[in-house]
């Protein structure tokens, strides 16, 4: 049994913060797909800046290196967010760059830290899935026809819950074919990466976290319902963004992920921030938290297993796409 427990920015152009709320996604103005002439310039700016960087961090020693503040290797003027279809999840393009994954020894339950290069750019969807999202997918044929339990809370807007890595699996699998696009879960490393935003600190908006930052349990517990003990989740985008301009990157819903669940990193843990595919894969991870948890299981890094087949009005998923 998994034990599941309760910029540095080298570019010409800075990383924006995001710190204004969303209504609704339904709401925003619709995006348009990215063209290949984009995809194309994005790959080619990007591994110019990358190759300038991994020569300039290349000269540090491997502990520099780790001790370094995150590389965001962000290309001027680049499309931010695109739109496959209607029925698709809103997606941000999400830089190239370096970071030290994990956590210091001062954060509860640290996790080892070692460096990680993501090597080219991809996205991430703005939002958590939402009942819409996945509704659509089912009326479509896909997702196995599942229609997940909303505990009574609503649907529509809301992040969809009760998803287990496998439901998870069959939503960007018909995602995929819907669009012909290579949409997959992120990587343990891309989500956390992603979820810093260039950020080294325990949340992406400092070193705590508040109730007004975030959907989760910050009362003392047997406390009534309230902003600190919301006891459901919420309408996505009614929190900030972090700077990439990804909402709810901590807590409302916890996320699956590709990753085989591992108690913690070890040097067999991929350096490039690919999915760690060995071991028990039975235990999956999922990351940020959800509405039930406390800030500490909230951290950027942060991480619970389950098993794959399992699922909980606090499982949700986010998504992404390769270029």
């Amino acid at each position: 049994m998994i034990a599941r427990t309760h910029i540095l920015v080298f570019a010409v152009c800075a990383i924006t913060s995001g710190a204004s709320f969303t209504r609704s996604p339904a709401a925003a103005e619709t995006v348009q797909p990215l063209s290949e002439t984009q995809v194309g310039d994005l790959k080619a700016k990007t591994a110019a800046l990358a190759a300038a960087a991994r020569a300039r961090l290349g000269a540090l020693s491997p502990q520099q290196r780790l001790s370094a503040p995150p590389d965001i290797w962000k290309v001027a003027g680049a499309p931010s967010e695109f739109q496959d279809c209607a029925d698709c999840p809103r997606m941000v393009v999400i830089p190239a760059g370096e970071f030290t994954m994990g956590s210091p020894p001062e954060e509860l339950n640290a996790e080892t830290q070692h460096r990680v290069v993501i090597g080219a750019p991809f996205a991430v969807s703005k939002f958590e899935i939402t009942f819409d999202e996945w509704d659509a997918c089912a009326k479509d044929d896909g997702c196995g026809g599942y229609r997940p339990e909303d505990e009574g809370w609503g649907r529509g807007q809301r992040p969809a819950i009760n998803i287990s890595w496998e439901d998870a699996k069959s939503y960007v699998t018909w995602l995929g074919r819907k669009t012909g696009k290579p949409y997959r879960l992120l990587s343990e490393a891309e989500w956390e990466y992603a979820a810093r935003a260039g950020t080294t600190t325990m949340f992406s908006f400092g070193a705590t976290l508040s109730a007004a930052q975030a959907n989760y349990n910050s009362s003392d517990y047997g406390s009534a319902a309230s902003d600190a003990n919301r006891q459901q989740t919420v309408t996505v985008g009614k929190f900030p963004s972090n700077d990439f301009g990804l909402h709810e990157m901590h807590g409302n819903a916890s996320e699956w992920v590709e990753d085989c669940w591992h108690d913690d990193y070890t040097a067999s843990a991929p350096a490039d921030g690919a999915a760690w595919l060995t071991g028990n894969c039975n235990g999956r991870v999922l990351r940020g938290g959800s509405w039930e948890d406390s800030a500490e299981e909230l951290r950027s890094a942060a991480r619970v297993g389950e098993f794959k087949s399992n699922s909980a009005s606090s499982d949700g998923l986010r998504v992404a796409r390769s270029f």
